[in-house]
């Protein structure tokens, strides 16, 4: 059951940051495993319970990330990553493009979280900016209900030249690499409490057309 992280996890994931080699690392092995691992996983599985309620039949599957770096990756920053993060997405099979995906994720600044089209190739994305010069009026309710908030941001890569001219409230999203809507705190109360759910469940909820915005992508044609 999923009680909250600890008031140590921040620490530790600093810790990470700041003395990433073996030697440190299994001398916290098991402050690893206690304060972050088994707490992210009780939270991934409580979240992937309720998000079948929430998004029903679509399939949805949990994954949460382990701290041990990709050995192609380790000269870049050490063994272990600084940051741990779950996320719910439906698998891809095949040559599809990219699904939408809600994540959670912490780092040693706080925590974020919310939905991306992560992964997108840049035919995935011109397949995007076809669909939105063909069908403006399905993405602008979208745009502008996420300008009237402050909860979530529009962020992903911006092209430093743009694709094209459309709408202005399009627009952000018409330049980007990839899409990303994300809520970002700095570490506070709810992190240490069951609540920390409700508020991640109550954000995803919020997302729904989102998600089924960037789902329907897998419908588009192909771009050749």
């Amino acid at each position: 059951m999923f009680e909250g992280f600890s008031e140590q996890t921040i620490d530790f994931l600093w810790g990470v940051r700041l003395n990433n080699e073996r030697s440190w690392f299994m001398e916290h092995k098991a402050e690893y495993q206690k304060v972050l691992y088994e707490p992210m996983k009780a939270l991934g599985a409580e979240l992937a319970e309720e998000m079948e309620r929430i998004y029903p039949g679509e399939g949805l599957r949990l994954k949460v990330s382990r701290i041990y770096r990709d050995v192609r990756r380790v000269k870049y920053g050490g063994p272990y990553k600084d940051h741990l993060w779950l996320s719910l997405r439906v698998p891809n099979e095949g040559n599809v493009p990219p699904k939408p995906t809600f994540y959670f994720e912490l780092s040693p600044e706080g925590y974020e979280y919310g939905m991306g089209y992560f992964c997108a190739r840049p035919v995935d994305m011109e397949q995007f900016r076809r669909r939105v010069l063909r069908e403006p009026k399905e993405l602008e309710p979208l745009a502008r209900k996420l300008n009237r908030q402050d909860r979530f941001q529009l962020e992903g890569e911006v092209y430093k030249r743009s694709k094209g001219t459309v709408n202005p409230v399009l627009q952000p999203w018409f330049d980007r690499k990839h899409v990303r809507l994300v809520s970002v705190h700095a570490p506070d109360v709810r992190l240490t409490t069951p609540e920390l759910k409700e508020e991640l469940l109550d954000g995803f909820r919020w997302l729904k057309p989102y998600f089924k915005y960037f789902k329907a992508m897998e419908l588009e044609p192909p771009v050749l």
